[in-house]
């Protein structure tokens, strides 16, 4: 099977699926299937906008909304998850999955199906800690800072992904963490000198729990190749993963690649509902929590017993068939590229239909129903904004405590798209978890200390660096804050 993998995609799909037609004719292939590894960007209109999270001069509906209006037609079945930059107030309608246009398939806050024989994993978002054992308090319209914290990985659909055991492809938005230690490590300094390994622990404990043939990222902007082992407790190799992570759509960049992966020669090439994922989703859906507090896994799991029954039910009530449903359909206006862009528009929550009818065929309650659509508000929590520092801090263990204070001048956050950083040129990669003094790395045995800081540059100067100018996001990027005045060294 013939699969593409675009790292992210802010919105240029004209230009993504232009150099999938070139690489088919170039290659004379045919793509079977496209992923896309997050920052989609399916704007709609300019209510999609404000709901995105991005200094206002990088908001841009480029061309999503062409597809969205039926104005043109993906020429390929394109399945995506969720990054950074999002449409949120779009992509919260569908927090189970299901389609925002035709033949592009987004697959929910986590989610998997199956598209000829091979089962997809996707997990939306990045990670940050302290976001990470809420609950999906957040909805349209966004309040504070809650149009960033929406996007931020969850510990239930963790929880979730783990009960799937063995997957074919696994897709994240940010890296596993410590992914960086088993590839050319070397390069990838040499192209992004200020790279930090502050990856995703959420995705290295699903890497090593699903064991995938291949894990596809992006997020860092850069391409980068590694391998990882899983060993068992005698050492030995028992499977490898294949990673990779690609650029963004941008002239001379690696945000393209077609992969032949095998499969099933006897499977249909069509995408369908993973019978597990619908097992695991039922199971846990009277979980879903939707409040900010602190969400606690619990130790069993009782309705995930006789699986194969359940199955067997579930499959009943979808029609006999688990091939997902194409029924797609706007919800709201499509942007006019003929009018001026109403900057004042006013964001609401609204009801997806197709979120609704695969509840219904559940028999689950639908937590992304806004409060003015529901009789009884029933799984909406009713939230005013107090701030970040209004609720509890925890780690990514679930652990209660402070906030801790960045204390590291070499760390970049990531997601920060406004706030300047003050960092130090050195090139070592480095590990850091908050609240602990110190660990050892999770996919190697180096230990390092969290309370250390490290050294100025040779001069003694410390370079001071606008996020977006960090080489995270290349300084050459024409959509990066670039010129000379922005270091100041």
């Amino acid at each position: 099977m013939k699969i593409a993998v675009e790292g992210c995609c802010h919105g240029e799909l004209d230009k993504i699926y232009d150099k999938l037609a070139e690489l088919e004719e170039r290659d004379n292939i045919k793509v079977d299937l496209l992923l896309c590894c997050g920052d989609f960007e399916a704007l709609r209109n300019e209510v999609d906008l404000k709901c995105m999270a991005a200094p206002p001069k990088y908001r841009q509906m480029n061309t999503f909304y062409k597809y969205y209006s039926g104005e043109k037609k993906a020429p390929v079945l394109t399945i995506f998850i969720g990054g950074n930059h999002e449409a949120s107030n779009h992509l919260w309608e569908l927090g189970y999955g299901g389609w925002v246009a035709p033949n592009i398939y987004y697959l929910g806050y986590s989610g998997v199906v199956q598209f000829g024989g091979l089962r997809i994993a996707g997990l939306s978002g990045i990670y940050k800690y302290h976001d990470y054992v809420r609950g999906h308090f957040e909805r349209p319209p966004y309040i504070g800072n809650t149009v960033r914290s929406t996007y931020h990985v969850r510990n239930f659909d963790v929880f979730k992904l783990k009960k799937m055991g063995h997957v074919d492809i696994g897709m994240s938005h940010d890296w596993p963490r410590g992914i960086c230690h088993h590839g050319n490590t070397e390069e990838l300094l040499r192209s992004k000198p200020f790279f930090r390994d502050e990856g995703s622990p959420p995705a290295q404990e699903l890497l090593t729990s699903l064991r995938p043939l291949h894990w596809f990222s992006a997020h860092l902007h850069c391409r980068f190749e590694a391998k990882y082992d899983h060993r068992s407790p005698t050492g030995d190799v028992e499977s490898t993963t294949q990673f990779l992570a690609l650029d963004k759509c941008l002239p001379g960049r690696c945000f393209l690649e077609v992969l032949d992966i095998p499969h099933p020669a006897d499977s249909p090439m069509e995408l369908c509902y993973d019978p597990d994922w619908l097992v695991i989703t039922k199971a846990t859906a009277n979980m879903f929590p939707s409040s900010p507090q602190r969400w606690i896994a619990p130790l069993v799991l009782d309705d995930l017993k006789d699986t194969a029954e359940k199955i067997k039910e579930i499959k009943s009530a979808f029609g006999g068939s688990f091939k997902i449903p194409e029924n797609f359909q706007q919800t709201v206006k499509c942007h006019d590229p003929s009018q001026r862009i109403n900057y004042h528009a006013v964001v609401r929550a609204t009801v997806n239909l197709q979120t609704q009818e695969f509840c219904d065929k559940l028999s689950i309650p639908n937590p992304f129903v806004p409060p003015e659509h529901s009789a009884s508000g029933a799984g909406v929590t009713e939230l005013t904004w107090l701030g970040a520092d209004s609720f509890d801090h925890y780690d990514q263990h679930g652990n209660q405590g402070q906030a801790p204070v960045n204390t590291n001048p070499d760390r970049i956050n990531i997601d920060s798209d406004d706030d300047d950083i003050t960092a130090t040129s050195t090139s070592s990669i480095d590990s850091f978890l908050p609240l602990d003094t110190s660990e050892t790395h999770p996919l190697t045995t180096e230990t390092v200390d969290c309370r250390q800081r490290p050294q100025a540059t040779d001069t003694g100067k410390i370079v001071t660096i606008k996020r977006r100018n960090a080489s995270l996001y290349q300084s050459q990027d024409p959509d990066d804050n670039t010129d000379s005045s922005s270091l100041d060294v």
